[in-house]
């Protein structure tokens, strides 16, 4: 009876292997006619599952999830967004879900290696891409790789922040690179060019040139938008102004008690925006640090009109960030413009307003890199920390 127990069981163990997801997956979205790749993971056990998206070396894990009989689910309550797929004992194919329904065709087999390419050209180091024309005015971005062979990770930093982590490898000529974390799908086809610039292509559509910085300035080129300078306010004399609910529907204002004699950081972010994800974790370390010296932070958040009765995700925002600073809901993201009046060329989310302990503007920052730009990271995150520490450290008796 041993025996046969022994055997029924040997009988049955590839089916149970079949139907356990652990481990790395080689996956896609299909965005806007552009199939994205990515790597998802997956610890699985039991019916219970979770599922990890990556930027980089950072991890967006689901915050719950199911897979049984070969169906799964996953969800992400911080970014409002759910993957459904099913098995079929050597595939997921199903549907990832974000806001406002909008939604990618999924597909995911087990990740394998793969050969490495020989004699790969060196793309290594910062870039100017030249030929942008965004809605925000840049004509201009910056591309950051790092490079480990025929191995790359990317970013392109724009005035609002950069892609994420962009990931790929070299092949036939080319080096496809891609990022997908539940948020900012992207594809950038990237071909060296033997007059020493890259040819970029992004989402199959967008056709750019890089250049070394030094090329492009002597050249005479359009050069990146500056982030300290690229918003500011009408009349840098008057109070900044802000009167919204606080989660729990008490107004708060920039008169309310807490922020009289303060240094005041106004964030404007929202739950939905990826480059404010990348931010937050930031500011949640800089409040922490400072706070006791005489520093505030008010988070502006604007969201869809969904979340406004219910702002689920933004909670869970807060709590993935373990935010303790102020936190007012602003409106729609299609009233910030109005609301945010006394802005002069605000247009990126996110943008933090840097006020002094008499409540007047003394610097504005717009938008803000993830870790994936690299040394440009480090410095937004330095010249941060220092206009802080400048505006703490001015005479406390100059109050309100």
């Amino acid at each position: 009876m041993r025996n046969l127990g022994i055997m029924a069981l040997l009988a049955i163990a590839p089916a149970l292997l079949a139907q356990s997801l652990d481990g790395r997956w080689q996956a896609t979205v299909a965005v806007k006619g552009v199939e994205v790749p990515f790597q998802i993971e997956f610890q699985n056990s039991g019916p219970k599952i979770q599922g990890s998206l990556f930027n980089g070396d950072e991890r967006f894990t689901s915050t719950s999830g199911q897979f049984a009989g070969g169906s799964l689910t996953l969800n992400w309550n911080y970014m409002a967004a759910k993957l459904q797929a099913s098995f079929d004992g050597s595939a997921l194919k199903g549907t990832f879900y974000r806001p406002n329904g909008v939604s990618y065709a999924f597909q995911a087999i087990r990740a394998e290696k793969m050969p490495a390419a020989s004699s790969v050209p060196s793309i290594a180091g910062l870039w100017t891409l030249e030929g942008v024309r965004s809605e925000k005015g840049e004509k201009a971005w910056q591309f950051i790789v790092k490079q480990y062979g025929a191995s790359v990770t990317a970013a392109i930093l724009r005035i609002d922040g950069d892609t994420g982590t962009l990931t790929g490898t070299y092949k036939n000529g080319e080096f496809v690179l891609s990022h997908f974390s539940g948020m900012r799908p992207a594809l950038v086809e990237v071909t060296p060019s033997a007059n020493g610039t890259l040819e970029v292509v992004l989402n199959k559509k967008q056709h750019l040139t890089a250049l070394r910085p030094a090329e492009a300035r002597s050249e005479g080129l359009a050069q990146p938008e500056d982030p300290s300078t690229h918003t500011g306010v009408k009349d840098a004399s008057e109070p900044f102004r802000f009167r919204f609910p606080d989660l729990k529907g008490n107004m708060v204002s920039n008169d309310d008690p807490r922020f009289k004699g303060k240094v005041v950081l106004v964030n404007i972010t929202g739950s939905w925006c990826p480059n404010c994800h990348d931010e937050a974790p930031f500011l949640a370390e800089v409040y922490k640090k400072y706070r006791a010296q005489g520093l505030e932070i008010v988070g502006l958040d604007f969201e869809e009109a969904d979340q406004l009765t219910n702002p689920t995700r933004l909670r869970a925002f807060i709590q993935r960030y373990g935010i303790e600073y102020t936190v007012l809901l602003a409106g729609d993201t299609d009233s910030a413009k109005e609301k945010l009046a006394q802005a002069v060329n605000w247009d990126a989310w996110p943008t933090t307003f840097f006020l002094g302990r008499d409540g007047r503007v003394r610097a504005v920052h717009t938008g803000f890199p993830s870790k994936a730009s690299g040394e440009l990271y480090v410095k937004a995150k330095e010249e941060f920390t220092a206009e802080v520490e400048k505006l703490l450290a001015e005479n406390v008796l100059t109050l309100r």
